[in-house]
């Protein structure tokens, strides 16, 4: 699972996954911006990906059937028997209300060991559509809705969906670097980076905006929550970031407004000066964005198909998933 609470990984053992499902709902989409286009695109991407991730996970539960596999190796009671071949593992096994960790791993969640010695890289974009519980769900299609079906009203399908895609992918990407000791599902890769699209959009758009100190201030306590959240054990907030990073820098590329009082060619006469689309500094972060993003992906997907461990190139990186204290260790997070 990509981030959010451990459901069942105890130290280093790889049958235990990662979810991530702290992904704050407020953003500050809803504060005004000046010169915006009254009409939108309608919704239909986000509702489309929140009905694919229930089916996966409905189609996960029928495949898992706990009844089946607990009662040839007597390993505990399924929990809401009443379902029959969609009930749900004992809770100690997973608290979340969902399937085994086994299972998971089989239908594609994210493993180090599999991604680059079995070349399964694909497994680097089924992870986002698994998730590891009822529980994991609700809160990641929840956070998907809020700030996902507004995302998509003002700047369409297309780009949000790209955005949603790549930084879960990006997520995948940075947990498989850092994170080698247990499997990882989940969407809150791509949810984060959302949030990181939110904020680049912000920074891109900053004219527009009526309430700005408002909406920055606003954003920035979610994302610093949500990260700080990441920071607690079993959690892989590497996902969280890889997908804030990616989200973010996507942002700047995808996302710019039209700079304020700006017309079409075909609406002005011919003798009118014609002022460029975008403002320099949106043309600038724009290009720096692409050129980061190209480069950041290229060199950590060599690293990561290479088998190369990102803590041998930052030795305290592992804090930013873990940080032990008297109440918890953080054995197996690297």
């Amino acid at each position: 699972m990509s981030g959010g609470v451990d459901i069942e990984r105890e130290g280093a053992n790889k049958n235990r996954a990662n979810n991530s499902s702290y992904v704050a709902t407020t953003a500050p989409s809803s504060f005004l911006i000046e010169d915006m286009d009254s009409s939108q695109w309608t919704s239909w991407l986000v509702p489309m990906f929140v009905v694919a991730n229930v089916a996966v996970f409905i189609v996960v539960m029928y495949i898992n059937d706990c009844p089946k596999h607990k009662h040839l190796a007597f390993e505990g009671n399924c929990v809401a028997k009443f379902l029959g071949q969609f009930s749900f593992e004992p809770l100690r096994e997973n608290p979340l209300f969902g399937p085994s960790s086994r299972t998971l791993e089989k239908l594609g969640a994210l493993e180090w060991t599999k991604v680059v010695h079995k070349h399964e890289g694909w497994r680097l974009i089924t992870c986002i559509w698994l998730h590891a519980g009822v529980i994991h769900l609700l809160t990641n299609m929840l956070c998907l809705v809020f700030i996902g079906i507004r995302l998509e009203q003002q700047f369409g399908f297309v780009r949000i969906g790209i955005i949603y895609l790549v930084s879960g992918f990006g997520g995948s990407i940075l947990s498989s670097l850092f994170i080698r000791n247990s499997i990882s599902v989940g969407a809150s890769g791509a949810l984060f980076g959302l949030l990181g699209a939110m904020l680049s959009e912000l920074i891109t758009n900053w004219t527009l905006y009526t309430n700005k100190a408002a909406a920055l201030l606003t954003l920035l306590v979610i994302i610093a929550i949500n990260l700080a959240l990441g920071i607690l054990p079993h959690v892989d907030n590497f996902a969280h970031i890889g997908g804030f990073l990616s989200g973010f820098l996507f942002g700047f590329v995808l996302l710019p407004r039209p700079r304020f009082g700006w017309l079409d060619r075909r609406n002005i006469s011919a003798n009118a000066p014609v002022k460029s689309k975008y403002k320099s500094y949106q043309y600038m972060l724009w290009l720096l964005s692409l050129v980061l993003l190209v480069v950041g992906f290229t060199v950590a997907l060599v690293m990561l198909f290479r088998g190369e461990n990102g803590n041998n190139h930052c030795h305290w990186c592992h804090y930013l998933s873990c940080v032990p204290t008297n109440r918890w260790n953080c054995d197996g997070a690297a």
